[in-house]
């Protein structure tokens, strides 16, 4: 509408310079065909958006200014922390249930890892692999590797077995750090390694059934508090710390956080939610992620705020931990919010003093009921991949929308999205070999563009240089750009807000975790004898994201499912776990040998769609699989089974 716009004031110049009538006269009669034309929704649309395009432009300029003067400084993510400690450093960084930890006590800490570790010989460029639960010490252990150009790689303390050795292994890590309350997992682990690994333990350790163990704990404090002197040429534009994604390739990828995209994604939540120094953060959410990890623990290393962390959410005490802990901001994904609205009415839902809730994945249609029912005032919903560069912020608390666009200037800030096949998602050409932008209403693949040198649109990928490959699309709007892939589907609507829709690919979210297809399927297959099987993500009834389900070609009774259901415990992470197991005659390909997961997906567990197969659901109750009756259906249908 803005280009149709544009045509009309060169119609108005055609009237002025050809047609004898004056200037003013000429930009009327073109405005008032445009009007009537259909461009009085684009202008009324405009002048509402104006605001808020206006604000945002601001922010950006801010954002970028901020990012170039951390350039030119080479400020490092531990230099800008100190900063803090100087200003306040009695003042409480973090909290937990147990304990307060002080700016000065962080960085006291921190400095003592930086210095056992380099007197152990780590430097900088080398990694270090963690696999911890969230505590103030998991946040000073990276930032006291930092200090000496150290690598941290974040693993999910959920994964097991060959996940978890994976993803130490990928990052080319010299040694392990895990919690005393992780030595099962890494035990289990162990015989899947390869290399010389180091292992540490932290917390109170009996180090028995890992081999060559060392108690981290007496190490440390045993170190010097002296402030390490940085590595030279330690760069603002070096790496941090490596934080992992579910990929479509089967197993996470470590994606690749510098000093200064830690500093991006910080530094815009701050200026984007306006974040002060005196707010008190509650996080129930894991620190190895980049929400709780950066977006969090990142207002307290940059604003200098203090965070509360629980080590596992809890729905029955959350407002009780907000009211204790004095949180003025919380954080969330959409299923915190749906379980905390499930929770039934305590005085403790308004007794609080939180004035914003800031995370994504929060749905419209629970939306209204969170903010009226607990009364925040603000909800400082977001989008963001922890590797890329397609952020979007919605920060008028539109309900709903994930972020949104300027309809007047859409290209000031390059992220967009571009058409795909409805049904396969793969990215539509048009007959010159480019991309097509969507209109209002139509579900596209979200990308941003890629220029390098500029901190809010590089892309750093992963460790894994072929899988980085991956998410680059060239050739795009023009020979020789390129964009990066989000791999999510998103729509726009007239006024420029975005709305998340769904994955691409073999992917899907549940319990605010992307899961692999490729990594179920492989893993599902080998434990039930290399039996065909596909996975594939379902739609419940009251539930945020999709639930996964398999698809096995067999009979019930060849499969034995208790041992099936032991044997995922131990191979996948509880999100990952399948929550359905359907049992079918054939799986239908594709000309290129891949299955047709479509109608699987539209069939879902819908026992009237199901042809004759037999269906399978983890009972929350018993945690065994039980048989999908008729009866269940119909309560899964209505809300009344749980999952």
């Amino acid at each position: 509408m803005a280009q149709k716009g544009l045509l009309f004031v060169l119609f108005g110049g055609v009237l002025w310079g050809f047609g004898g009538l004056s200037a003013g006269l000429s930009l009327l009669i073109a405005y008032t065909v445009y009007l009537v034309t259909g461009g009085w929704r684009f202008t009324r649309n405009a002048i509402k958006t104006l605001p808020r395009d206006a604000q945002a432009l601001y922010t950006l300029f801010a954002l970028k200014y901020s990012l170039y003067k951390y350039q030119k400084d080479n400020v490092l993510v531990h230099q800008q922390f100190q900063a803090n400690v100087k200003k306040h450093p009695h003042k409480v960084a973090f909290m937990t249930e147990d304990e307060k930890w002080t700016f000065q006590q962080i960085e006291d800490y921190s400095n003592r890892v930086a210095n056992y570790f380099s007197g152990a010989g780590y430097r900088h460029g080398d990694t270090v692999a963690i696999f911890m639960t969230g505590s103030p010490e998991f946040v000073a252990i990276w930032l006291g590797l930092s200090k000496i150009g150290v690598v941290a790689a974040l693993i999910n303390y959920n994964l097991r077995l060959k996940s978890m050795a994976h993803c130490v292994s990928v990052s080319n890590g010299r040694a392990l750090i895990y919690g005393s309350d992780l030595s099962d997992a890494v035990a289990e682990a162990q015989t899947l390694q390869t290399g010389n690994l180091q292992y540490y333990c932290f917390g109170d350790c009996v180090l028995d059934g890992i081999k060559d163990a060392i108690h981290l704990d007496p190490l440390i404090q045993a170190a010097s508090t002296y402030c390490p002197t940085s590595p030279h040429g330690l760069k603002i534009k070096d790496k941090l710390i490596y934080i992992y994604t579910s990929g479509t390739t089967g197993l996470p990828k470590a994606a690749v956080i510098t000093h200064s995209r830690f500093m991006y994604m910080s530094v815009g939540m701050t200026l984007a939610f306006h974040f002060r120094s005196s707010d008190i953060i509650y996080c129930a959410m894991p620190l190895y992620h980049s929400a709780g990890g950066i977006v969090g623990v990142g207002q307290v290393i940059v604003s200098g705020c203090t965070m509360a962390i629980r080590k596992k959410f809890s729905a029955s005490r959350f407002w009780d931990d907000c009211i204790k802990y004095k949180a003025t901001v919380i954080q969330y994904i959409g299923e915190i919010c749906r379980y905390l609205l499930n929770q039934p009415d305590r005085p403790s839902d308004t007794g609080h003093t939180v004035r914003m809730a800031i995370g994504n994945g929060l749905q419209k249609k629970i939306w209204t009921d969170f903010v009226n029912r607990f009364k925040i005032p603000k909800i400082a919903e977001f989008y963001g991949a922890t590797e890329g560069n397609t952020n979007v912020i919605n920060t008028t608390s539109y309900p709903g929308a994930v972020g949104f666009n300027s309809i007047i200037v859409p290209n000031v800030y390059p992220v967009t999205l571009i058409r795909v096949d409805e049904v396969t998602k793969e990215i539509i050409r048009n007959k010159n070999g480019l991309c097509e932008r969507c209109k209002p209403g139509q579900v596209g693949h979200l990308i941003g563009k890629i220029r390098k040198g500029d901190p809010t649109r590089e892309f750093h990928g992963y460790v894994n240089k072929e899988a980085s490959g991956k998410k680059i699309e060239y050739d795009v709007f023009e020979k020789g750009d390129s964009v990066f892939l989000s791999g999510d589907m998103l729509y726009m609507d007239e006024l420029g807000y975005m709305y998340f829709c769904d994955r691409s690919g073999d992917t899907f979210r549940w319990k605010g975790e992307n899961v692999s297809t490729t990594e179920v399927e492989s893993t599902v297959s080998r434990l039930i004898g290399l039996r065909d099987a596909t996975c594939y993500g379902v739609e419940i009834p009251g539930n945020e994201g999709r639930a996964g389900m398999v698809a096995v070609v067999g009979t019930p009774g060849t499969v034995d499912l208790v041992t099936l259901n032991q044997d995922l415990q131990k191979a996948l992470p509880a999100y990952a776990k399948p929550i359905f197991i359907r049992f079918t005659e054939k799986l239908e390909m594709t000309s290129t040998h891949k299955v047709k997961k479509t109608g699987f997906r539209e069939e879902a567990f819908h026992l009237p769609k199901l042809k004759g197969d037999v269906v399978y659901y983890m009972d929350s109750k018993t945690r065994n699989f039980e048989l999908l009756t008729d009866e269940i259906y119909q309560n899964i249908l209505k809300g009344n089974v749980r999952f």
